[in-house]
């Protein structure tokens, strides 16, 4: 038998036999539902560490000087430290350990293990998308906060008119590489039974016996993704060079 007859039989084998495709589709479907609800929580919840971090950094520059404003000192501290830890965790224990955690501890017994995976890799991507808007905004000349402020802007106004913008410009190709590693991060979630892409191909290669067929579709299909999304953070970089040119 060729290498053609060969080719057609595992393709038959691995998509149409007993319609395999249809596991595929499965896979890539909760692949991409996960990639996306984990990067909305993480970006929301990241940016909203990022704020709140450098909030505590602007405040360490004034002393407190009234009760009032040693006790919000105080507070925001705590909260700082917290966050801080939060951080550390998150980035220093394994995601799939995160991921068993949520699922057998924290979560144990919720009936949709997709909302888990999303919750598990959301609040693993906060605390790298965190990180990543504090360099943005770090990045940022602080004569912006200074100039927001002398114009009777609130801090927190500056922040989010002014400053986020510019950091956000400076943070695009980290976030983008966030996203890429989110989507290959979602590789794991069959441990918790969840059927993504690469659990679909273990489905169906433990039912063909073959192999390469399940394994380099699946491949070519991450790899894929992967290019859609640097095209498409390609082509925001630019419309955002445009408008600071216009």
């Amino acid at each position: 038998m060729g290498w053609i007859e060969t080719f057609i039989t595992d393709f038959e084998k691995t998509f149409i036999r007993d319609d395999r495709y249809k596991v595929f589709l499965t896979g890539f479907k909760n692949t991409l539902l996960i990639t996306v609800v984990s990067l909305i929580v993480g970006l929301a919840a990241g940016i909203l560490i990022a704020i709140m971090r450098y909030g505590f950094t602007q405040m360490k520059k004034r002393k407190p000087i009234t009760l009032a404003q040693k006790l919000l000192y105080a507070v925001c501290w705590v909260v700082d430290k917290i966050l801080g830890l939060y951080v550390a965790v998150m980035r220093g224990v394994p995601l799939v350990v995160q991921l068993l955690i949520m699922a057998f501890v924290i979560m144990a017994g919720f009936p949709n293990k997709i909302v888990v995976c999303c919750i598990a890799m959301g609040l693993n991507s906060a605390a790298y998308v965190s990180e990543v808007v504090r360099g943005g905004i770090n990045s940022v000349d602080a004569g912006q906060m200074e100039a927001g402020r002398s114009l009777g802007l609130s801090a927190a106004t500056t922040i989010v008119h002014i400053i986020l913008p510019q950091a956000f410009k400076s943070a695009l190709p980290a976030l983008c590489n966030e996203g890429i590693a989110v989507l290959k991060e979602t590789s794991i979630v069959g441990y918790i039974a969840v059927v993504d892409l690469t659990r679909a191909s273990d489905l169906v290669r433990s039912r063909t016996m073959s192999p390469m067929m399940p394994l380099i579709f699946i491949a070519a299909v991450y790899f894929i993704c992967v290019i859609v999304m640097s095209w498409g953070v390609s082509i925001l970089e630019k419309r955002l060079k445009q408008g600071d040119r216009g």
